[in-house]
């Protein structure tokens, strides 16, 4: 499945995107979906994921409360409402598929990277 993220920009502190994540070539209903981002000079980390069935999320505690992750199977999208932002949240933002059977923050379970996308919180 290859994938494409979109929706970053440069926002003030305290406001909000909305990024989205589009899939094609695969089998995207059947993937468990997860964000990830970069920061400069920094491992890529977790971020939030979603069950296939969209019946379920996951979500790094540093973003609790401020992001909300969805997905519409029948556009082959997953979402991630990123509200209230912080100028910690700079980052180039990535979305990956994974097969399994609960949700996790590992990393190495994920595959099919695509290109990020910047996003950039002022202060």
């Amino acid at each position: 499945v290859q994938l494409q993220a979109s929706g970053g920009g440069l926002v003030q502190a305290g406001g909000f995107l909305r990024l989205s994540c589009a899939a094609s070539g695969g089998p995207f209903r059947r993937y468990d979906m997860g964000w990830f981002r970069q920061a400069p000079g920094k491992e890529r980390k977790f971020v939030a994921a979603i069950r296939w069935t969209g019946g379920s999320t996951y979500y790094a505690d540093s973003v609790k409360g401020r992001l909300i992750m969805s997905r519409d199977s029948a556009k082959n999208t997953v979402c991630l409402q990123m509200n209230s932002l912080k100028p910690e949240d700079t980052a180039v933002y990535y979305c990956a598929p994974r097969c399994g059977t609960i949700l996790t923050a590992r990393q190495h379970e994920y595959n099919s990277w695509g290109q990020g996308t910047q996003v950039t919180v002022s202060s």
